[in-house]
C-alpha cells in the first residue's frame, strides 16, 4: 500500500508499486519538497527514509509537472528495486509506449540511451529492442506528414476467447443486432470519407471481421472502396475457423493487401482451454488458402495457461516454417472484464521472460525484426508485445498507432477517432460507445463529435 502528499500522482505511484506485486507488499510513503529548480522526493518504509533530490531547472509548468511525477515514480522504484534486490528490464517505466519517450528524447537530445539507462534504469536489453524498432520504423515514421488512417471496428467473433476483454460478441447469439450493425457502420463510413486527411492506410479490426456473413462482409468493403485510393489495407481476418475460400476472395475483390491469420498456439490442448473453436490442423489449412495472396500476420501468445517454455517454442517454431511477412508475440496480459480473471488458472504458467527473449533472437536469426512494441497493465512478467516484421513488410497502420503520429478517422462501436497535431504534441481523442446497441441509437451524435474533432 502507497500513500502520498501529492494526490494527483496517486495513481502514478500506484503503477510503480505494482511493479514489485509478486516480491512482496510494503507499507510506502511518499513525501514531495518543491524547492523551485530542485525537488525531493522521499519514500519511506518501515520508519526508514530514502531520499533523493533532483535539479530540474527553471522550467514551466506544464514540463515541471511531468518531471516532478517521473521523478517521484522513479524514487519509489529506486526504494523498491533496492528493497527486494530486484532490476526490473523495463526499469521505472510503465508507459504503454517506450518507443515515444525514444523519440521525444531523441528530438531534446539527441540520442536516448542516456535517458533511458541512467534516468529511467532500463536495462541494455530493452535499450537494444527500442533502437531496433526505431531502425525500423525508418521510412514509415518520418513520412506522416499530416496524413490520416482510417479504421473500422467488427465487434463480432465466432466465439469469446477465455483471455479477451473487448466487447467483442459471440455472431450467432447477437444475429439480430449483426445486420442493423452493418447497416449503421456502412452510414459512418460514407458520412466519415470528409474527414480523411491524406490517406496512409486502411484497418478493419475487430472482433472477427471474416465472422460476418459473406453478404455482410462485402457490403462492409463495398463502402470503403469508396475512400481507398490503394494505400495499405488491412482486415483482422484473426480466427481460423472463420477463414474461408470465399471470403478470402472477397477480401482481394477489394483490394486487401494484409490479413491475419493467429494462431496464439499451436497446442490443441491450450486452444481447448482458452476458448478457441479451431486445431493447430486449422491454423495450416487457413494459411495455406491466404498465403498466395496476402501479406499475412500470425500472432503468438506467452504465458498461456498451462503452457511451459517448450510448447511456446514449438508454436514459434511451427509459424517460422510458414514464413509470414509478420509475427507478433504478445506476452498474456489477464485484464478484467476477460473470462480468463475470474479463474484459478488464470496464473501464468512457464517461464514468460524466457519465451520473450527466444521469441526475440529466433525472429532476429530467421530474418525479422522488431517494428513496433508496446506495454499493458497486467501482462505477465511486465514484459512487452512486440511486432516482428520480414524487411519492408511492416505494417503502416500499426507503426502509426503505436507511435501516434497520423490522425485516425475510426467507424463502429468503440471505436476511437484521434486528432493529432503539431508533430505528436497535440492529441485528441474520440470513443464512441462500447455498447453496440448504444452506438446504434446515437450514431448522429458519434458523428457529430467525430466532426468537431477532425473536421
Amino acid at each position: 500500500m502507497i500513500e502520498t502528499d501529492l494526490p494527483k500522482i496517486l495513481p502514478d505511484l500506484k503503477e510503480t508499486e505494482n511493479l514489485f506485486s509478486e516480491y512482496g507488499e510494503l507499507n510506502i510513503k511518499h513525501r514531495f519538497s518543491d524547492g523551485g529548480d530542485r525537488v525531493v522526493n522521499t519514500v519511506i518504509v518501515d520508519g526508514k527514509a530514502y531520499a533523493y533530490g533532483t535539479y530540474i531547472g527553471n522550467t514551466d509548468e506544464l514540463v515541471k509537472k511531468r518531471l516532478v511525477k517521473r521523478y517521484a515514480k522513479l524514487a519509489v522504484y529506486k526504494t523498491l528495486s533496492r528493497l527486494f534486490n530486484v532490476s526490473l528490464a523495463w526499469g521505472s517505466l510503465t508507459g504503454i509506449r517506450p518507443t515515444k519517450l525514444a523519440y521525444s528524447a531523441i528530438a531534446e537530445q539527441g540520442e536516448f540511451y542516456d535517458f533511458f539507462k541512467n534516468t529511467l534504469m532500463v536495462s541494455e536489453e530493452k535499450i537494444a529492442l527500442t533502437a531496433e524498432v526505431l531502425a525500423a520504423q525508418k521510412g514509415i515514421y518520418d513520412t506522416v506528414a499530416g496524413g490520416s488512417d482510417f479504421f473500422v471496428f467488427i465487434p463480432f467473433c465466432p466465439s469469446r476467447c477465455e483471455y479477451c476483454s473487448f466487447i467483442s460478441r459471440d455472431v450467432r447469439g447477437a444475429e439480430s443486432l449483426v445486420e442493423e450493425y452493418v447497416d449503421t457502420l456502412i452510414d459512418e463510413i460514407n458520412r466519415s470519407a470528409k474527414l480523411i486527411k491524406k490517406l496512409r492506410s486502411i484497418y478493419v479490426g475487430g472482433g472477427t471481421p471474416v465472422a460476418l456473413s459473406d453478404k455482410n462482409l462485402e457490403r462492409v468493403l463495398s463502402a470503403i472502396d469508396k475512400i481507398n485510393t490503394g494505400v495499405e489495407f488491412t482486415v483482422e481476418a484473426g480466427r481460423p475457423d472463420a477463414i474461408t475460400k470465399d471470403n478470402l476472395n472477397i477480401l482481394k475483390a477489394h483490394g486487401v493487401s494484409r490479413i491475419s491469420v493467429n494462431p496464439q498456439t499451436f497446442s490443441d490442448d491450450t486452444l481447448k482451454l482458452i476458448g478457441r473453436n479451431h486445431t493447430g490442423a486449422d491454423i495450416l489449412r487457413a494459411y495455406d488458402l491466404a498465403k498466395n495472396d496476402f501479406s499475412i500476420n500470425m500472432d503468438l501468445i506467452a504465458g498461456l495457461p498451462q503452457e511451459d517454455f517448450e510448447v511456446f517454442k514449438n508454436s514459434l517454431e511451427k509459424t517460422v516454417s510458414l514464413n509470414p511477412d509478420n509475427i507478433t508475440v504478445h506476452t498474456l496480459c489477464v485484464k478484467k472484464g476477460s473470462r480468463l480473471a475470474e479463474k484459478a488458472n488464470a496464473v501464468c504458467a512457464g517461464d514468460v521472460s524466457k519465451c520473450v527473449d527466444f521469441a526475440h533472437e529466433r525472429l532476429n536469426g530467421a530474418g525479422y525484426n522488431a517494428y513496433y512494441l508496446y506495454r499493458q497493465k497486467y501482462m505477465a512478467g511486465n514484459l512487452e508485445n512486440v511486432g516482428y516484421t520480414k524487411k519492408g513488410k511492416a505494417c503502416v497502420f500499426n507503426v502509426d498507432t503505436m507511435e501516434e503520429i497520423a490522425s485516425v478517422v475510426a467507424c463502429g462501436a468503440n471505436a476511437i477517432s484521434k486528432s493529432v497535431r503539431g508533430g505528436g504534441e497535440i492529441i485528441e481523442r474520440y470513443a464512441a460507445p462500447k455498447d453496440v446497441k448504444t452506438y446504434l441509437n446515437k450514431i448522429d451524435e458519434i458523428m457529430l463529435k467525430k466532426e468537431q474533432l477532425l473536421g
